[in-house]
């Protein structure tokens, strides 16, 4: 959970040059959330989903303002998945993004159901 705050709350200080960086929570007996909103320079509409992708940058010109790998993203993706969780976010180009992430409380690791098959050479 800590790679996940450090991560969406790194991108938003990169993409908030001037304005705020807001980070919240919120708990329930059965899921706690995380808010992570900036007032930054926020996100197409048709580029949302592509942010989550591997090495993937919404700006991928030559001369693009903003430094990085493109691998936060997917990174939080894929930890707050592996938790049982899932991470949504809203945008709009020159007001922002929220990030949302929400966790059970409780998650039980599914049982293994791939079989191991051996043979030999």
């Amino acid at each position: 959970m800590r790679q996940v705050v450090i991560n969406l709350v790194g991108n938003a200080i990169k993409f908030t040059r001037d304005g705020t960086v807001t980070v919240r929570l919120r708990g329930d007996p059965d899921k706690f959330e995380v808010f992570v909103e900036d007032t930054g320079i926020g996100i197409p509409i048709d580029k949302i989903e592509r942010i989550f992708e591997p090495f993937t940058q919404v700006d991928a010109s030559s001369t693009r303002r903003y430094e990085g790998t493109g691998l936060g993203l997917a990174v939080c993706r894929r930890l707050v998945s592996l938790m049982g969780g899932a991470i949504e976010v809203r945008s709009s180009v020159g007001r922002g993004s929220s990030f949302t992430v929400r966790l059970p409380r409780r998650y039980t690791i599914p049982e293994h159901t791939a079989s191991v098959t051996t043979s030999a050479f």
